[in-house]
């Protein structure tokens, strides 16, 4: 039994330093990077893949809304022409990056709202795919288990990376519990343990009203961003070894 680890990092910029990616990097098999929009700059950009590279640590590209000040978690109005250019001009920073530290781009997930947003807007979903597929169609890419962006990416002809969350409450219907309430986060490493070998031993998961649903676990993500990361990383990293499961880049 397999399984991919990601954290999504490289979300420091200028003065601010958010996360620690520099603890985070040698325990996980997948990064999704930053690109300057919602959080990162270019010197961020140079560094934390030059930590990727240091560890064999697969990057991806973690493209979001021009966001700043919202941390890509507030929706944007745009066209859908609109989206797949600003997913483009991320994918071009990353991987001038990737060519200057000689290391592959290997997979693209999107950020914070332009992520969520694919949940239930499959026209989003076909204008990030078409941004990938015209980018680079060897990309992978990375989406919530079974949601729109994963199926129409496999429709095109893409690799597809099925991503659960550690760190994150699940509702019936297979998405994340909306930031807004109070019990989006799981804050507990052992409840997020639990959660995690669920997901992957059973091909379930458990929501908040207590149903049990089916999940396709290829990859654990992490919020880098939290508080309980690193806690997070190094206990899921340590039960999944325990139990003879490899932690592997997909």
């Amino acid at each position: 039994m397999q399984i991919d680890l990601n954290a999504d990092l490289g979300e420091s910029y200028g003065n601010y330093t958010i996360g620690n990616d520099a603890a985070i990097i040698p325990l996980i098999t997948s990064a999704n990077i930053a690109c300057g929009m919602h959080a990162g700059d270019f010197n961020v950009l140079n560094k934390t893949i030059e930590m990727c590279r240091k560890y064999n640590t697969s990057i991806g590209a973690h493209p979001g809304y021009n966001d700043l000040m919202g941390f890509g978690r507030k929706k944007i109005d745009m066209t859908y022409d609109e989206v797949e250019n600003l997913v483009t001009y991320q994918l071009g920073a990353i991987q001038a990056f990737c060519m200057k530290h000689n290391v592959t781009l290997n997979h693209v997930k999107p950020h914070g709202a332009l992520y969520n947003a694919t949940f239930n807007d499959e026209k989003l979903a076909q204008a990030i795919v078409n941004a990938i597929k015209t980018f680079n169609p060897e990309l992978k890419v990375m989406g919530i288990a079974g949601g729109n962006l994963v199926r129409i990416a496999d429709e095109n002809g893409l690799t597809v990376i099925n991503e659960v969350f550690a760190d994150r409450n699940y509702t019936d219907e297979g998405t994340l519990v909306s930031r807004k309430e109070s019990n989006a986060m799981i804050h507990d490493a052992r409840e997020a343990v639990t959660h995690v070998l669920r997901m992957i031993e059973e091909k379930q998961v458990k929501t908040v009203t207590g149903n049990f649903i089916p999940m396709q676990a290829d990859s654990i993500c992490v919020h880098g961003d939290g508080p309980e990361a690193l806690a997070f990383v190094e206990q899921i990293r340590e039960t999944l070894l325990q139990k003879g499961i490899e932690i592997k880049a997909k």
